[in-house]
């Protein structure tokens, strides 16, 4: 019989979160995602700006989260923080999410984007290679290759929590230094610079449009529609920047979690911050507007990469995000069971779930983890997940920061070994654009956000029926 542990070990330190922050931030949306802001905002500013406008978003986030993690140095960290913020209900609801759309559905997203770079190099494990019809969704091999991953990094992920710092450190040093040197390269060997013809657009914002014969129109737009057009922009680069967060929920196995958590969510935000802004600079360099706006597949990276070394750009990024992906679903997929554990620990999540295998991880939330991640794999609509999970992500950010000044009010002297910077000024900035953020999306990507808000409130009967087993239980 396996012999189980009861407690996490306390093996990562502030190296270690640092690389998990970086290493899920940057999963395949950096490559891909600008050449939709620019269509939407049509001018290098505005470009710019949006990458900008995120990054301050996510450092605040980041920054106020330390205090937080300070507070409570547990396994879960923001649903812990929710719970002590507000109550167990509105922690639940952050934790269906997570499970059901949030941590899944990302973990997902990431795994096909995987097999999409791969079929450059393998065309038969792509996502556009059909293999059979199932009835409910019709299956490509990439789908089956995500799953795989998926599979693989759950595994080696239940061996032991350095199995799966191992893979973080590796693969998240590895994309670093590659993304630091085709920055670098992009201005250096580029044959020749857009840079002053794309800044020449400055922040004349405009949309664009490409009729039947492959022409692209530009549009001015301004006031409403440009606050429309910056929110729909900033729902991929806030899905790039996402998970930043995932360290805080490994705390039980951080060293010196009071002063670490804080310290690697500062330094891992801002690394990652310094690179997309970087790697937007770079494109705006090698290449014109109408071809970042309209690159083929939205693969913004590779037709830069092409203009760096015609030779073999296609392939150096097919590698590079096989290695940035892979690298940042083994951070998604370390760090999500965590939370599925502290749920089963309050008795809202499967039993099973708040158990210890025999290396001290959280071997069935692991494996129920994979188990979502792969159907969702399989339902084709990831692609449509971008929307839908950036508005239930800010929402509960915003509920979270907004956790700080509840606590601050509720427990003043509860001891804070690190207070959030700025307080209250950036905690209030942030929340204020969160809540723009929020009902931006609501008004101008209702078809996604609506939807969103439907999964977290399904989560209330849920919630209620576990605590009505949980009560049935306690009373045998």
């Amino acid at each position: 019989m396996q012999e189980q542990q009861t407690s996490f070990k306390p093996t990562l330190g502030l190296f270690d979160g640092t690389m998990i922050v970086a290493g899920s931030m940057i999963g395949s949306g950096i490559f891909i995602v600008s050449a939709d802001i620019t269509r939407n905002v049509g001018s290098a500013g505005w470009l710019i700006a949006v990458w900008l406008i995120t990054g301050f978003m996510t450092l605040s986030a980041a920054l106020s989260y330390g205090e937080l993690s300070g507070m409570f140095p547990k396994a879960g960290g923001q649903y812990v923080y929710l719970k002590e913020a507000y109550n167990p209900l509105i922690a639940f609801l952050y934790g269906w999410s997570f499970f059901s759309v949030i941590q899944t559905a990302t973990i997902a997203a990431v795994g096909v984007a995987f097999s999409k770079f791969l079929s450059y190099l393998v065309p038969e494990l792509g996502n556009e290679y059909f293999l059979f019809d199932a009835g409910f969704t019709k299956i490509y091999s990439g789908q089956l290759v995500s799953i795989a991953i998926i599979v693989i990094l759950t595994y080696v992920n239940s061996r032991g929590v350095k199995e799966g710092k191992f893979i973080q450190t590796l693969f998240t040093s590895a994309k670093l230094l590659a993304l630091f040197g085709l920055i670098l390269f992009g201005f250096i060997l580029a044959k020749e610079s857009y840079w002053s013809q794309n800044w020449a657009s400055g922040f004349n914002a405009t949309t664009s449009k490409l009729d039947e014969a492959g022409n692209i129109s530009w549009t001015g737009i301004g006031g409403a529609a440009l606050m429309g057009a910056i929110a729909a922009s900033m729902v991929g680069s806030i899905f790039s920047s996402d998970a930043w967060n995932n360290v805080t929920f490994i705390a039980g196995e951080m060293k010196n979690p009071k002063r670490n958590i804080g310290l690697s969510l500062f330094l891992g935000t801002l690394i990652v911050t310094v690179i997309y802004v970087s790697a937007n600079l770079m494109y705006l360099n090698v290449l014109p507007l109408n071809e970042l706006a309209y690159a083929a597949k939205d693969r913004v990276a590779v037709a830069a990469a092409n203009k760096i070394f015609p030779d073999f750009g296609t392939t150096l990024i097919a590698l590079l995000i096989m290695v940035s992906t892979f690298g940042c679903n083994n951070g998604l997929i370390l760090a999500g069971a965590r939370v599925y554990y502290t749920m089963a620990k309050d008795g809202l999540f499967f039993k099973q779930a708040g158990t210890l295998n025999k290396n001290a991880v959280p071997q069935f939330a692991l494996w129920i983890q994979c188990i979502a991640a792969s159907i969702w794999s399989l339902s084709g609509k990831y692609g449509q997940l971008l929307d839908m999970i950036s508005f239930v992500v800010v929402l509960f950010y915003v509920l979270t920061i907004a956790g700080i000044f509840i606590l601050r009010k509720k427990r003043p002297e509860a001891e804070r070994p690190y207070r959030a910077f700025g307080y209250p000024i950036l905690p209030m900035i942030y929340i204020l654009m969160g809540i723009a953020f929020c009902i931006l999306l609501i008004i101008y990507k209702p078809e996604f956000t609506w939807p969103g808000l439907v999964i977290v409130l399904l989560g209330i009967p849920i919630y209620y029926f576990a605590v009505s087993q949980q009560k049935a239980v306690n009373k045998i």
